[in-house]
């Protein structure tokens, strides 16, 4: 598994209940945008409609070498999911408020992109400054423990 494209912000921002994983339909400039590392997932969730999942504001870079049928960068791209999967989704982001978005975009072993989205719920303020808090305590543990040996 190659991790092409990280979500870094999600784990600070949201609280991670449960994570699905789903194929994602791409045009062929995308698939070489994204193993150049030239996308960017910070602002993308996914949304429901008519039955499908959508992935929307996913930024994949233009891809440089690519000819006049180049891809929109910014264009809603269909996440391939089986209707169980959609459906619960969907309901519970209805009934509870939660969010769905993306963690990564990777390519598996069969050389397939795949990506792994996450139903969550957002952090409060002081949820946020505790995580920070915990962050800057390893760091220092780590720099203690490196500095002795």
């Amino acid at each position: 598994m190659k991790i092409l494209v990280k979500n870094k912000q999600a784990s600070f921002l949201y609280l991670i209940l449960e994570t699905f994983e789903a194929g994602i339909s791409l045009t062929g400039t995308e698939v070489k945008s994204l193993r150049l590392g030239t996308a960017n997932l910070g602002d993308a969730y996914v949304k429901f409609k008519n039955g499908e999942a959508l992935l929307s504001n996913a930024h994949f870079s233009i891809f440089t070498e690519g000819t006049y049928n180049n891809h929109d960068p910014l264009r809603i791209r269909k996440l391939l999911l089986h209707k169980r999967e959609i459906e619960k989704l969907r309901r519970k982001v209805e009934e509870k408020g939660l969010t769905v978005v993306p963690l990564k975009i990777y390519s598996n072993k069969d050389n397939r992109i795949k990506i792994e989205i996450a139903l969550v719920q957002g952090k409060k303020t002081h949820d946020k400054r505790d995580a920070l808090a915990a962050r800057d305590q390893k760091r220092e543990v780590e720099r203690a423990f490196k500095n002795q040996g």
